[in-house]
């Protein structure tokens, strides 16, 4: 047997030495993973009730969507709710600074990114992640509603998600609140005339989201929706939770 012979067997036996490496690596990595949720879960547990703001990070101080944001997380922060942010810059930091010049914890859960993501200055608890699934999550789990400013692809990822998981069952039912109706109401209007049009939805399903401008009306909404049940998890909503 000559050199070329013994060729795709060296080649062969390349290319599996790094395939087992690559396996290695991602089975160690799985526990990054659970590392990363076991501290978030354990930083985050006392943080309730909740409220968690999602918007884009891309929108400046001096813009009224910034404004606004930080006037909702003032208003829901003196109310007795701790913010949830992405921690980052634009609305994230207007949710934060609002957060943080109120009565409540304000929270960031930063997300580490190459280009955009810079951690804002306005968090009483901050918690890093490496994955966007993980810090999901933690959105969803601690929250007892969800506040959606105007945003781009990372903004409707988290409403989409959080619709889905109501829609499904498997996370609680809670205010789901768009602010921003020149900016919400193209969308909903696509969502009843093609989406419930074409049976791709409940016509109820529409009922999970409201659009709500006014700050003050915003924290009426979702005092008005928990007044007769309380913030606090049943036990069936408590194991709903595990399954997220």
């Amino acid at each position: 047997m000559n050199l070329k012979d013994k060729l795709p067997h060296v080649v062969d036996s390349q290319i599996d030495a790094e395939l087992q490496g690559t396996r290695a690596r991602e089975a160690w990595r799985v526990f990054g993973i659970m590392a990363e949720f076991v501290e978030a879960t354990e930083r985050l547990q006392r943080i309730q009730p909740a409220v968690s703001i999602f918007g884009s990070a891309r929108i400046g101080r001096d813009h009224a969507y910034y404004k606004r944001t930080e006037e909702i997380a003032r208003r829901l922060s003196d109310a007795g709710f701790a913010v949830i942010s992405g921690g980052g810059p634009g609305l994230m930091e207007a949710a934060n600074k609002g957060a943080y010049d109120g009565a409540s914890p304000s929270v960031g859960l930063n997300i580490q990114l190459q280009h955009e993501q810079s951690n804002n200055p306005y968090q009483d608890v901050s918690q890093s992640f490496r994955h966007f699934f993980a810090r999901k999550v933690m959105f969803v789990k601690h929250a007892s509603a969800y506040v959606v400013m105007p945003g781009g692809f990372g903004t409707l990822d988290e409403l989409t998600e959080a619709l889905t998981l109501i829609q499904t069952g498997k996370s609680r039912k809670m205010p789901i609140i768009l602010v921003g109706s020149d900016f919400w109401s193209g969308l909903i209007d696509w969502f009843r005339v093609r989406l419930v049009a074409d049976g791709m939805i409940n016509a109820a399903d529409l009922d999970l989201v409201q659009l709500i401008d006014d700050p003050a009306a915003i924290v009426e909404a979702i005092f008005r929706f928990f007044e007769t049940r309380g913030f606090e998890m049943s036990p069936a909503e408590r194991e709903m939770q595990f399954s997220l």
